[in-house]
């Protein structure tokens, strides 16, 4: 013969536990039940790394640097630019400002520093795209001068007359004019190292 087996999905009482009215998972009095669910299912786990309960937080990405190509990229692009602006400037004034030559050099080498980090190449680098954007810039300031005296462009005057263009910028260069070129790649070489921090 065999043993009646209960009917499929009914609870089963716990190893030495007695049913009471029907329900197995009822405590007998003063005997807490072992097995019996307490009404929080996360009770007595551990939280694990989350930033809610507990553990360190998952730490940020750090942004992309210690990149030379796009540090030159960006020096480059700022030279550019400065030069461009400080030649606007000369050919406003007719005059050449240091600071504008300082600030030329603090921005090739801060746009390096900052986008390239700390490659021993970039200060260097940035020091002589300095040197070129104030001599540009200082040829810009010129051609905007000479086209408000000569029946010529500015493009025309930088382009087509290239040569006549650094003749003229030699014979109004002096000491000065070689300090800003000192400033500017001194202000380069340093504003890479301190973008670089």
């Amino acid at each position: 013969m065999s043993t009646p087996v209960p009917p499929p999905n009914q609870p089963q009482p716990p190893y030495g536990a007695q049913p009471q009215d029907g329900n197995p998972y009822a405590a007998q009095p003063g005997q807490p039940q072992p097995g019996a669910p307490t009404g929080n299912p996360f009770a007595g786990q551990q939280p694990v790394g989350a930033p809610f309960g507990g553990g360190a937080p998952f730490a940020p990405v750090a942004p992309a640097r210690d990149n030379i190509g796009l540090g030159i990229l960006a020096a480059v692009v700022a030279a550019v630019v400065a030069a461009a602006i400080y030649g606007a400037i000369i050919g406003a004034t007719k005059h050449e400002i240091g600071y504008a030559a300082v600030g030329v050099g603090f921005v090739v080498g801060f746009a390096a520093g900052k986008v390239g980090g700390r490659n021993p190449v970039l200060p260097v680098l940035s020091a002589v795209l300095s040197l070129v954007a104030v001599y540009f810039g200082q040829l810009l300031g010129e051609a905007i001068i000479g086209s408000k005296e000569l029946p010529v462009t500015v493009s025309e005057l930088f382009f087509d007359h290239f040569s006549l263009l650094n003749e003229a910028w030699k014979a109004d260069s002096d000491f000065i004019t070689y300090l800003f070129f000192v400033i500017a790649a001194v202000a380069a070489f340093s504003g890479t190292k301190k973008a670089a921090d």
